[in-house]
């Protein structure tokens, strides 16, 4: 094969530069045209071009030739770029950095052999208003996480361009597993796999929001990287109304702990059946009576040990003393699972957010909005939230 039907992809000057070579081929730009021999070359947006949105792509086109290479500098990402078959086109691949100047620098090279070099500085407009990443969880320095942990996206501003934003938003795992995003309203949106994580590995979201507009005149202006690191995975079983919870670790059975559930004498203290996921501890927690106040008829207030969340309506795995003789046997919290302090203690410290909890018995099942119960949705109705479904 000659030299002039090689193709190399260069990446060149860091962030905001990629060129392109064609070995043996011409190229060209746009704004100014510029004659090689035959070749002439266009690049879009020209040369001294202002206010630019940053959602528009540059294009380089050239007659008469081919390109040889295509140069974008400027801005804090690389602009990567597409070369079409015959060489005679060349667009970019995703959105500019607003408030940002580019340089195109290209060459192109006629039939003859000739080249030549065209150039466009333009810069992308200013916006007024901006978004970006507020929080991601997990987000924690050094964390393993359970199997069925979500990556849970919050922005600092509403989003009402849903699938273009979803668009920019890419999810990795070093064992791929089939995933979705769901929006759960305009500042928060939610990633959760088919099946569970596959255990120890690492889970990578990048974020490419820079020239995203995500509502009208609202753009994003930079991008975000995270990684999370799944552990092993932790999967407790338990039928509520046999009063036994079993802790498995990687399929093998480390623990099966006695517990005393809710009572079920109201629906506030009636544990809830479904897949729930351990979400947070601390040591100690305050515990007041679920859907009551202060002055209410049974409002109580308590300080209990070594407490482990699984739901936003107030159920914790936690140490309770007071409940040890109906451990094992009957239910008589008001929701939660009491624990011995002894096994409190252990499963406090083995406790990985995002661990799956596994409970029935009972007739009140866990919403799946209800702390990170979004396992009880099947998969095709988890991607029914999905801007892009």
């Amino acid at each position: 094969m000659s030299a002039r039907g090689r193709l190399w992809l260069i990446v060149a000057g860091g962030a905001g530069a990629v060129t392109v070579f064609v070995a043996g081929c011409s190229g060209g730009g746009v704004g100014d045209l510029t004659s090689a021999e035959d070749a002439t070359v266009t690049i879009t947006p020209g040369n001294g071009t202002g206010s630019v949105r940053p959602d528009a792509p540059i294009e380089v086109k050239v007659a008469g030739g081919t390109l040889e290479n295509v140069s974008v500098t400027g801005g804090d990402v690389r602009i990567d770029g597409r070369l079409s078959a015959d060489r005679t086109s060349w667009k970019s691949a995703r959105t500019l950095v607003p408030g940002t100047s580019y340089t195109v620098t290209v060459r192109a090279r006629n039939g003859d052999g000739k080249t030549t070099a065209s150039n466009s500085t333009f810069t992308t407009l200013k916006p007024a208003r901006t978004f970006g990443i507020s929080d991601v969880t997990p987000n924690i320095k050094g964390e393993k996480v359970g199997v069925g942990m979500p990556i849970i996206v919050h922005f600092d501003r509403p989003v009402t361009n849903k699938a273009v934003v979803e668009r920019a938003l890419e999810v990795k795992a070093e064992k791929p597993v089939e995933g979705a995003w769901r929006w759960i309203d305009s500042t928060q949106v939610v990633y959760r796999p088919k099946e569970y994580w596959k255990p120890y590995q690492k889970v990578y979201f990048t974020a490419r929001l820079a020239g995203v507009q995500g509502a009208k005149g609202v753009w994003g202006t930079k991008d975000g990287s995270y990684t999370m690191q799944i552990g092993a995975e932790q999967i407790t079983t338990g039928n509520i109304n046999k009063h036994h919870a079993t802790v498995y670790r990687d399929g093998k059975k480390l623990r099966t702990m006695p517990f005393s559930a809710g009572n079920g004498t109201t629906r506030e203290y009636t544990t809830t059946s479904g897949v729930h996921l351990l979400m947070e501890k601390g040591n100690p927690v305050k515990m007041t009576a679920p859907g009551r106040k202060k002055g209410d008829d049974g409002w109580y207030e308590q300080m209990v040990n070594h407490a482990i969340r699984i739901s936003n309506s107030g159920e914790y795995f936690h140490a309770a003393p007071w409940s040890v003789g109906s451990q094992g046997r009957a239910n008589v919290s008001h929701g939660c699972l009491n624990l011995s302090p002894e096994n409190a203690r252990w499963y406090y410290g083995i406790h990985q957010r995002g661990d799956v909890v596994k409970l029935t018995g009972t007739d009140r099942q866990l919403e799946w909005n209800n702390g990170w119960g979004y396992w009880q949705l099947s998969f095709e109705e988890w991607k029914e939230g999905s801007a892009l479904h």
